[in-house]
């Protein structure tokens, strides 16, 4: 029997979609010819600037919520030209860690062999052109009694194409196409890698789930194996970026991995991109409780043994007095914004209101990715020279 290529799989499945409503359709044609319109702008936008390329470097929630406030800008397939005044996005890229062992995406890593799909996913259903239908349905979270419990259809998707392909970064890349996502989709490696920590005890935990489960303080992080290597595509989105974010996300579980996956941290470190820190707003119970945003950064420098970033966009408004009780009293508590200790390190500390308050604490999402768009447009400045800094 002959094997379907992955590409003739995937448009077979495009296909048999469901349509749009025809209504969609006009919505989705207006906006594409209205594309200069739709992007939002800044009163204090530059004029005349090339779009830009920008690589994300994240995992969990964090990533996900970035990478749709900047999905805005991203230039609409079929558009060739825009206003030269409006902030846009030629290319934009996620690098996605790929340690997650709990869940659905832990039971099928251990029952297929295969890199846990959540964080991908997540990040696949964000950059999603319309999150309607398709996005809803890779989303849908199997309930019930029974093997399907539990897992998301995104999951098994991205496990069937990966089965068919024969290759996870293809089987993600496919479902991207199929799910029309503006942007590219890269694990920050393609090898089975665990996460070991060493405790504040002198214990050792191997696995994210049991990491994150622990009492312990984290101290060190490594990777197993530690010869895990990037992708030749993430190195070279990172090489071409004309800005580079890492955060938010878990700091020990979602943004030091990355940087254990060697050549990453040097393709940073080498790039000629703007590279920029987005702080957390909240601490984690053992990964960063009591941590400023100095130190989150720090921890980042020690396990990439450079230094990474030349600005830091740190929130500096309160929470509010009701919410932040209700954190502190799950072992939670807000990040501090010790500007004069960011800057002392050679980081450009972006200090203000980026707090989206509701039922949890968020970053603004809008907010956090016209900041990071007007980094990216303004002119290049002599960057500051770090202070003597132990790595």
């Amino acid at each position: 029997m002959t094997r379907a290529s992955p590409r003739s799989f995937t448009r077979s499945l495009r296909a048999r979609a469901l349509p749009l409503p025809r209504r969609e359709r006009r919505r989705t044609s207006r906006a594409a010819k209205a594309v200069s319109a739709s992007i939002p702008i800044s009163a204090e936008q530059p004029v005349a600037r090339r779009p830009v390329r920008v690589v994300a470097i994240g995992g969990g929630t964090g990533l996900s919520t970035l990478l749709r406030g900047l999905k805005k800008y991203v230039i609409p397939p079929g558009v060739a030209r825009i206003a030269q005044t409006t902030f846009a996005i030629a290319e934009l890229a996620a690098v996605v860690t790929v340690t997650d062992d709990g869940g659905s995406s832990g039971r099928l890593r251990q029952e297929l062999n295969m890199l846990p799909p959540g964080d991908i996913r997540n990040c696949m259903v964000a950059l999603s052109e319309d999150e309607a239908l398709l996005s809803r349905l890779f989303q849908h979270r199997f309930t019930g009694k029974g093997p399907l419990e539990g897992h998301n259809f995104g999951n098994l998707f991205l496990a069937a194409l990966t089965s068919v392909t024969g290759d996870f970064a293809e089987a993600v890349r496919e479902s991207s196409q199929i799910l029309a996502s503006r942007g590219h989709i890269y694990p920050s490696t393609t090898s089975n890698v665990q996460l070991d920590a060493w405790m504040d005890d002198g214990s050792r935990v191997r696995g994210e789930t049991r990491i994150t489960a622990s009492k312990q303080r984290i101290v060190e992080l490594r990777m197993v194996p530690a010869n895990a290597q990037p992708l030749p595509q993430t190195l070279d989105a990172i090489a071409q970026a004309d800005l580079i974010t890492m955060g938010p996300g878990s700091l020990f579980t979602s943004l030091v991995p990355n940087v254990l996956v060697r050549g990453i941290p040097e393709a940073i470190a080498a790039s000629r991109a703007k590279k920029v820190f987005v702080c957390n707003l909240m601490m984690q119970a053992n990964e960063s409780l009591g941590l400023t945003a100095s130190e989150h950064i720090l921890a980042i420098r020690r396990h990439a043994r450079m230094k990474l970033f030349d600005y830091a966009l740190v929130n500096n408004a309160p929470v509010s007095p009701e919410l932040l009780h209700r954190y502190q009293s799950e072992g939670s508590g807000q990040v501090a914004c010790d500007a004069e200790k960011i800057e002392a390190m050679g980081v450009q500390c972006i200090a203000e209101n980026l707090l989206d308050e509701g039922e949890v604490v968020r970053h603004n999402t809008h907010k956090v990715a016209l900041r990071l768009m007007e980094l990216a447009f303004a002119p290049a400045a002599a960057r500051p020279q770090a202070a003597a800094v132990t790595v």
